[in-house]
């Protein structure tokens, strides 16, 4: 059986048993450059499977080794906790003692390490709460509530993801009233942003986004403190910068302003966070905010075969944003990439689940070296389905999120309750757990009470008697109040899993799910004992670490965890997961599915008339490819079920881009056939069929822009509006063989170009 290693793992075996001096040696010319390079801005343009992660830690060693930088003196920013530890793990292999001291962290766990200290003199408290996206759903549905929100024209998703773009974008809520001017729905949503920060502000709470945006606040208004911290990060590193946004990038500048030793590490060709505010322009303007900044290349691969980099350069060379770069590798050429297209969806999922098994039955892959990326969650379905016909273990990545679990956030709200009262949406949600016979009437009107009073809502629980007509509830909420100040003063001499012990007992939460005696119950209750397992590894962790186990300390670790850290690398299991959740993980066998227009791409980025977003769409493709180490399977079908409806796509785009002497397509396609889509005889009905609908919708598109390129009814410095973009002031109209080309300056994204057919942009 053949065994692949990945490279992380060969990179850790190596470091285990060099010195700094002979760990330097192990790295390639450019990989070296870097590594020593420590005083001023650098940028590292780190192509796919370069061995980034090495130059950092090498990089860390070489300060602390070479030059005498304190450990202190040095932060390292990743974009997720595993990313974190590792390179913790790393430095410590190499650098040993005092590498501890290094700050090795998240964004999001820096910025609450630093307000944990200083966030009373912003307001808060500094055992405020992290809300999760529950937890916002939940507040802005109050808010819904109490403003008469018409849900038909306003969703909440969509009201919270406004105001998570313009906390991105540093806009405060008063910015976004400003920015507003006339138009109705934007100041609503200001509007709801205010009172959206009102609430947390009441509740001691903060959101993801405002751990960022607290954190530059907290800079800006308090030089003292932003003094404090640029002495003592001297020496900043930023992996995947590409996926920084504006509030980020804000937060590193202000920490490298005085000394300006600031390394960043990226690929632009990787970026694909953008609707989750991630700025490209952030990597590919650095040497513009920081003229004197050094850049080296990383283009030398370490994890996937040259057949399968030449299939990634070809495809992401049709970008124009980007910094140019080509992917090779010492490895073995490899196998071509193989191309499959099927009837459906249900065959296509058939073939990969068979796939998968031969190859393990061969004792070419194990389970584990296999992952198969697709577009969209819903996708999973199918292979979910045939996975379990063939009894194929699999995990799927961006499910139900362990800690969102009814039974686990009931008992994580009473630890929260327990850590800090003011936060009223922990408290509500436990005050009938288990049922305690407070009616909603009573809780209304405590609620009534509150916000008349300016209290939060378990103060006015302890005051309840002077709630105007509360009656018989008084004596319930009473006991309630009682039972948890009863839990606050044993938590201070508790251990964290004493303290969830002592909730599990005294609710009798378990005992009510044991006298169900369902599967389901026994499913939730082994879900507790999941996490009183957290609560004691957490605890051993901190002992380790030098540092309190604190109830804030456990919360806030649980606050911060990210799915993908959930993935053992030690089980067998096949993963299954968007393309997004792929991003920095690698396998021996990668199965890229759903590779159709319409699919992937998605109809919303080729019908938007903004090529940016499916320049976005590539840069996913291409992160989608360079996951793959020794095989990489590109699949589609012909008809596709979605939502309901059959269609009838051509193959992607992006693999039409694949060359075609790096494409294996197997006994489905005549080895004539000069390229990859087409894979069904022309006389068959179904290409007949497909013919005939793109003649038809090339025709319907070209009279289409044609018509509406004749009458522009607006013209070189006309404000106009797009349905996506908002308002904008046109700059250029430039005709093209089928449509005018129209250069738009609009007042949120900058300046787009577009086809004015696809555009359908109206003068104001």
């Amino acid at each position: 059986m053949i065994v692949y290693k990945d490279t992380v793992h060969m990179e850790k075996e190596m470091e285990i048993k060099m010195s700094i001096h002979d760990a330097l040696d192990t790295l390639n010319p450019m990989q070296r450059e870097a590594a020593v390079h420590t005083e001023g801005p650098l940028l590292i343009l780190a192509g796919a499977g370069s061995g980034k992660t090495r130059v950092l830690t090498h990089r860390i060693a070489y300060l602390m080794e070479e030059k005498g930088v304190n450990p202190w003196n040095i932060l390292a920013i990743t974009f997720t906790n595993k990313a974190a530890s590792e390179m913790r793990e790393r430095v410590n292999k190499i650098a040993g003692m005092g590498a501890e001291s290094v700050w090795v962290s998240t964004f999001h766990s820096a910025c609450v390490r630093i307000l944990r200290r200083h966030i009373e003199v912003l307001g808060f408290g500094s055992n405020f709460t992290i809300y999760d996206a529950d937890d916002q759903k939940t507040v802005m549905k109050e808010i819904f509530r109490k403003f008469d929100i018409n849900t038909k024209i306003y969703k909440e998703r969509a009201v919270l993801a406004e105001i998570s773009h313009a906390k991105d974008e540093l806009i405060t809520p008063e910015e976004m009233e400003l920015n507003a001017g006339g138009d109705p729905d934007a100041r609503k949503i200001a509007g709801m942003y205010k009172e959206y920060q009102s609430i947390l502000r009441g509740n001691n709470a903060l959101d993801f986004d405002d751990l960022i945006v607290k954190t530059v606040e907290l800079f800006q208004h308090n030089p003292d403190i932003l003094d404090y911290y640029q002495e003592r990060f001297k020496y900043i590193m930023v992996d995947e910068y590409q996926d920084t946004n504006t509030a980020q990038f804000k937060f590193v500048s202000l920490l490298a302003e005085k000394y300006k030793n600031l390394c960043v590490v990226g690929d632009d060709d990787q970026s694909i966070y953008r609707f989750r505010g991630a700025n490209i322009g952030n990597i590919l303007g650095f040497e513009k905010v920081f003229p004197e900044a050094k850049v080296v290349r990383l283009e030398q691969n370490y994890r996937s075969t040259q057949n399968i980099l030449n299939a990634a350069n070809e495809v992401i060379v049709n970008n124009t944003e980007r910094k140019e770069k080509r992917l090779w590798t010492e490895n073995e050429e490899g196998d071509k990439v193989h191309f499959r297209q099927f009837n459906n969806g249900f065959e296509e999922a058939e073939y990969v689940a068979g796939e998968i098994i031969q190859g393990r039955r061969n004792g070419k892959f194990q389970y584990r070296d296999c992952a198969v990326l697709y577009r969209t969650n819903a996708q999973s379905r199918l292979f979910e389905e045939k996975f379990l016909l063939a009894n194929v273990p699999y995990k799927i990545v961006g499910g139900v999120n362990f800690y969102a679990r009814k039974e686990i956030k009931d008992l994580l709200s009473y630890l929260k309750t327990i850590d800090n009262a003011s936060d009223d949406l922990a408290v509500r949600r436990i005050l009938n757990v288990p049922k305690r016979g407070i009616g909603l009437t009573s809780i209304g009107r405590v609620q009534d009470y509150a916000d008349m009073m300016n209290l939060s809502f378990y103060d006015a629980l302890r005051v309840v008697e002077e709630v105007p007509s509360i009656g018989r509830a008084a004596g319930k909420i009473n006991d309630f109040v009682s039972f948890i100040q009863g839990l606050k003063s044993k938590a201070e001499a508790y251990t964290v899993r004493e303290t969830l012990e002592e909730v599990i007992e005294l609710t009798g939460y378990v005992k009510e799910l044991e006298a169900e005696k369902t599967e389901e119950a026994q499913a939730r209750i082994e879900n507790i004992d999941e996490l009183i397992s957290k609560t004691e590894s957490f605890q051993e962790a901190m002992e380790e670490a030098g540092q309190p186990a604190t109830l804030s300390a456990f919360l806030e670790e649980i606050a911060l965890v990210a799915d993908i850290d959930s993935v053992d690398p030690d089980q067998d299991y096949v993963l299954l997961m968007t393309l997004h959740s792929a991003k920095g993980l690698e396998f021996p066998n990668v199965f890229i599915v759903g590779m159709e227009d319409g699919v992937f791409p998605g109809y919303a980025s080729i019908w938007s008339g903004d090529p940016s977003d499916i320049e976005e769409e590539r840069r996913l493709c291409y992160v989608g490819i360079t996951r793959a180490m020794k095989e990489l399977t590109l699949t589609c079908a012909k008809q596709r079920m979605i939502r309901g409806e059959t269609q009838y796509n051509r193959v992607s785009r992006f693999v039409r881009e694949v060359p075609r002497e790096l494409v294996d397509l197997g006994h489905t396609i005549q080895e004539k056939k000069p390229r990859v889509d087409d894979i069904v005889s022309p006389k068959s009905a179904y290409a007949q069929m497909k013919m005939n609908f793109q003649a038809k919708t090339s025709l319907q598109k070209k009279d289409f822009t044609v018509t509406k390129a004749a009458k522009l009814d607006y013209g070189v410095g006309d404000t106009v509006r797009h349905v996506k973009f908002g308002v904008g002031i046109v700059k250029n109209i430039a005709e093209g063989g089928r449509d005018y080309e129209v250069t738009v300056d609009f007042d949120k994204v900058g300046v787009k170009k577009m086809f004015a057919g696809f555009a359908k942009l109206k003068k104001i």
